[in-house]
């Protein structure tokens, strides 16, 4: 536990978080790449071209700080981040080259302001928190290996199939090189595919979610090919898998890691709720509940612009028209002459939950989100709005976004 003084010198650093912590993050992440290379092939690099690993890391040790006096309220978040590291390969020696960073950017950032005293105490916070970081993966890391099919460290696989889902997502059906089982998984969860991009010169790990459910056989992966704009790059490791990666192919993953799961303990109703390729999670949860539970009452509700980029529509349905007790519903934000509605889709424009209220505000349901960040705000919003305690929202955010943020 750190001492009152300690504690006390932190919350005073929370004004300058506030207001100057993206600049603190982004003058870590250039220093350490600068000094430490071989770093890069761990982060996401398109993250940082775009700034929201920066801004990511400056909402996290803002909120550390606040939280000083009492980090266990930020448990479920450390517990998403040790999740996250074990599923890039973050280590306990890591740590060490990231602190001495991070301190140092502290005293270059802030300059006279960052006394001896303040970096000591920040020395302090820094290894407590890695501590804590470092104990919840050191366990996560042995239950991978573990488990029956598991493994520790990266594991290659061949692309038995690559399936073509929409005009911007494909699917991709993983089988073990070396004949060994292939673990089991929690619905929700994903696995990190390490790939070459920018000539084959970089090493990046790129995390995808499961999108069927546990099988004996193989792994599958229903990836977006991102296309880039003016606020962001092309998609290096997506692009790789949809343009290089074909039949045949060896890919290397890591075991499955994340703490956003369907609750198989319950046999209470589901409402799934989708935006884009933020489907492939509920996908997976959606398989497992009809093999599994088949008799849990399930909403399904998808959100996509029209049918050519709308992945698995078929596969959803066609589980609806053997499962009584699935209801589907699609919204169309931008729907086309060919699409045919009450075929493709129930509805046009965005989700409006208060105009399904009937299908999806449901009694001691149980609410998983996934989607953008512009999506699952409005989501949590209206399911507020419409009376859904909090405890009963679940949600994964796409990327390095945090989603309380502005």
């Amino acid at each position: 536990m750190l001492d009152a003084n300690t504690r006390q010198l932190v919350k005073a650093t929370v004004p300058v978080l506030k207001e100057h912590g993206v600049t603190l993050t982004s003058h870590f992440y250039q220093r350490m790449f600068r000094h430490n290379p071989e770093l890069k092939h761990l982060f996401n690099q398109g993250h940082q071209a775009s700034g929201q690993q920066q801004t990511a890391l400056a909402l996290a040790v803002l909120g550390y700080a606040e939280n000083i006096d009492d980090p266990s309220v930020l448990a479920p978040v450390v517990g998403r981040i040790a999740h996250k590291h074990a599923s890039l390969g973050i280590r306990a020696e890591h740590y060490p080259i990231v602190g001495g960073h991070l301190l140092a950017s502290i005293r270059e950032v802030l300059g006279d302001a960052a006394s001896d005293e303040l970096i000591a105490a920040w020395a302090a916070a820094y290894g407590q928190l890695a501590d804590i970081l470092i104990a919840a993966e050191a366990e996560l890391y042995r239950n991978a290996a573990l488990a029956e099919g598991g493994w520790s460290g990266w594991r290659p696989f061949k692309v038995g199939r690559k399936v073509r889902e929409s005009d911007e997502i494909t699917s991709f059906y993983l089988y073990p090189v070396d004949g060994a089982p292939v673990p089991s998984f929690v619905p929700g969860q994903y696995i990190s595919v390490r790939g070459r991009a920018a000539g084959g010169a970089l090493i990046q790990p790129r995390q995808y979610s499961l999108s069927d459910a546990p099988n004996p056989e193989y792994l599958r992966l229903s990836i977006k090919r991102e296309q880039g704009d003016a606020s962001r790059p092309d998609g290096l490791i997506s692009n790789w898998m949809h343009d290089e990666v074909e039949e045949g192919t060896l890919v290397e993953l890591a075991p499955p890691f994340g703490d956003f799961v369907l609750d198989t303990d319950k046999d209470s109703p589901v409402v799934l709720i989708s935006g884009g390729v933020g489907l492939t999670p509920m996908v997976s949860m959606l398989n497992q509940l009809v093999q599994e539970q088949p008799t849990r009452r399930v909403a399904f509700v998808h959100a996509a612009r029209n049918r050519q980029v709308h992945a698995l529509n078929d596969h959803v349905r066609s589980l609806a028209e053997r499962h009584p007790q699935l209801n589907v519903q699609v919204f169309y934000e931008h729907a086309s002459n060919d699409d045919r509605l009450g075929v493709d889709y129930e509805h046009q424009g965005r989700i409006d939950l208060a105009a399904i209220r009937d299908t999806a505000i449901v009694p001691d349901a149980d609410y998983y989100l996934c989607g953008p960040v512009p999506f699952m705000r409005a989501q949590l919003a209206s399911l507020q709005e419409l009376g859904v305690p909090a405890e009963r929202i679940h949600y994964e955010v796409f990327g390095s976004h945090v989603l309380a943020a502005a």
